[in-house]
């Protein structure tokens, strides 16, 4: 059950066997773990005590006391580092390095602590182990209001605001990088103790999330963003996470054959301090996502020999929580007793590929899922490092050199044709299939928050929120999240095309009543103002449409926000700015925004001035 505990009074409930775990209901308390479906309630009355501090409430608030305790400042900082330092003094500090085998020592600590000093909320999950000679796996949920504002970490919110524009400093540089290393530093202490810290932050106002986002994503944890709790899918992404089955202590490590090696290689992770290519993840589940790119060696690339192919290694060492019923089917007996144990186990996987005979059959191996998870990976690192606008151009200059390639190598463009250079150049991939997904993609990846600039009302903290979400999202999900599915249906029972382009053209020439668009975290049903009134609004829910966005639901690591929108009648800006195709579609006049007709002229463009 949740208990609400002020900082000096932590409730704590432990449980010790060697090699098994036991949840017997007389000492079991109702734990997050294992019946989290009977805690709905409580986590969601727990949740609703949470709401965005502003500044002035602080203030307001300051020198007050509740319980002989001030009250008034948010000491996040002090207080994860005060959780960590325990988890790591109070089970051992240590570092797993290497693949080996381990002896295990079990033990359930279930906290939920609010700290009323510090103005945090934490709960939470840790699971023991005997590894060299001890080490720690626990998750820990943090619940932000704000920014910190007290003690160690605390973080100052100024350099956001007008003073930029003053100055004339690039804002989109200068609040993408963290303005603090302590909890990147605080990062490190977490995954030597064996903690993964999962942050949710409900706030409204300007939180730094640049700097608190290393305690999430370098030690294998998540980062979420709500403006309120009011209207929020923060109980349903709790509760997701608390369901879904976890793997804990893990270690991830990539070899290739002789020829290549890692290049960069991108998720929520931490890489070992002595090994190359070795990630420590210190909880993870099968939504879990690493991206790598590789490099050659030398100058000759891959032998030819059919004999001696490119080859990959990945194995994957964690530790698992096992049900009595599998238990027993392991071992061939049955029982009666409610005992879970904790089994160490090493999944070794080996990929062989072949090697490409020409440019064409490289371009038809392409997978544009794929790329464009690799570009979103190599865009965040260009915005962190140089701006969002560096990274913009860093794009555009990637899909300028391979359309100039595609066209030089399938020798599209004759010079003594008579015929002129640019109306030659092919930007639509039209000789390529597997490559003509791409020039939409990049289009929408730059009309995405993401890359958007902060002048066009992008929030900082919205985007580092994006840059963690896109960093751990599977190849096709990201492809929703950047492009979202446009389908259309006669009735809420009868779907008419299953794809259409982003754009107002599309739903005007299908002549569908019904749209749905699932842009991953948003999920939008459409009634057309033209729809017929006599179609149910909105759809029941035993029809065609509603199962399907059931189960786009049940599929996700998130829980997507569903918004019914009858044309006409309710406000349909958010439905419209999806259709990014076509020219000032959101209204902003800013002449950075252009439709996809005219992005390809551009591109053109460019490509011409590129061949010359």
């Amino acid at each position: 059950m949740l208990t609400i505990c002020n900082f000096f009074r932590i409730t704590v409930f432990t449980l010790k066997h060697k090699r098994s775990l036991y949840m017997g209901n007389s000492v079991r308390p109702k734990s997050l773990f294992f019946q989290v479906d009977t805690c709905k309630d409580h986590i969601a009355s727990a949740l609703e005590t949470l709401r965005p501090t502003t500044s002035w409430e602080r203030t307001t608030a300051a020198g007050q006391s509740l319980d002989g305790v001030l009250i008034g400042g948010r000491g996040f900082g002090v207080a994860m580092e005060a959780l960590c330092n325990y988890l790591g003094s109070e089970y051992g500090n240590t570092f797993a390095l290497g693949l080996n085998d381990f002896n295990y020592k079990t033990q359930m600590l279930f906290t939920r602590l609010m700290f009323d000093f510090f103005n945090v909320n934490f709960a939470c999950l840790s699971f023991k182990q005997m590894l060299f000679p001890l080490s720690t796996a626990a998750r820990i949920f943090a619940f932000l209001s704000g920014p910190p504002d007290y003690g160690a970490g605390l973080l100052d919110t100024r350099r956001y605001g007008e003073q930029y524009a003053s100055k004339g400093e690039d804002a989109d540089r200068a609040l993408l990088p963290e303005q603090t290393p302590f909890y990147k530093d605080l990062a490190a202490v977490a995954v030597q103790a064996g903690v993964c810290v999962d942050i949710f932050a409900v706030t409204n106002e300007y939180t730094d999330l640049a700097s608190l986002k290393f305690l999430s994503i370098e030690s294998g944890g998540s980062l979420f963003l709500y403006t309120s709790t009011e209207d929020s899918t923060l109980p349903q992404d709790m509760y997701r996470m608390l369901s879904r089955p976890y793997a804990f202590g893990c270690v991830l490590r990539l070899r290739t054959s002789t020829e290549f090696k890692p290049g960069n290689s991108y998720g929520h992770f931490f890489p070992d301090p002595q090994y190359e290519n070795v990630q420590h993840i210190i909880c993870c589940d099968s939504y879990a996502t690493y991206a790598y790119d590789f490099v050659f060696e030398n100058n000759v690339g891959f032998s030819r020999n059919k004999s001696d192919v490119p080859t990959i290694q990945i194995a994957f060492q964690y530790s698992v929580v096992v049900p009595p019923k599998e238990l027993s089917n392991l071992a061939g007996v049955s029982t009666n007793r409610t005992i879970h144990s904790l089994k160490r186990r090493l999944r070794i996987r080996t990929l062989q590929f072949g090697v490409a005979e020409n440019i064409n059959e490289l371009y038809d191996s392409c997978d544009p899922e794929v790329v464009l998870s690799l570009l979103v990976h190599k865009v965040i690192l260009a915005s962190l490092d140089e701006g969002v606008r560096e990274g913009r151009v860093l794009l555009q200059e990637w899909l300028v050199i391979l359309i100039a390639q595609y066209n030089d190598a399938l020798k599209l463009v004759q010079y003594n044709s008579g015929l002129s250079i640019r109306s030659q150049i092919d930007v639509a991939f039209s000789q390529c299939p597997q490559l003509q997904p791409l020039p939409r993609l990049i289009f929408a990846l730059l009309r995405n928050p993401l890359l958007r600039f902060h002048e066009e009302g992008v929030h900082p903290d919205y985007r580092i929120y994006l840059q963690c979400l896109f960093s751990v999202l599977e190849p096709s999900s990201l492809h929703r999240a950047v492009y979202p599915v446009l389908t259309s249906f006669a009735t809420p029972d009868k779907q008419a095309y299953p794809r259409h382009s982003l754009s107002r053209a599309a739903l005007i020439t299908s002549g569908s009543p019904i749209f749905f668009l699932d842009a991953f975290t948003i999920l939008v049903v459409f009634y057309s103002s033209t729809a017929d009134p006599s179609l149910p609004f909105p759809p029941p829910h035993d029809c065609l449409l509603r199962i399907t966005i059931n189960k786009l639901k049940q599929e996700r690591c998130i829980t997507p926000k569903l918004i019914f929108i009858r044309g006409g009648l309710d406000d349909a800006s958010v439905f419209e700015n999806f259709l990014i195709e076509e020219q000032d579609v959101d209204g902003s006049g800013l002449t950075s925004v252009m439709g996809f007709v005219s992005f390809l002229e551009d591109i053109t463009q460019k490509v011409l001035e590129f061949m010359k």
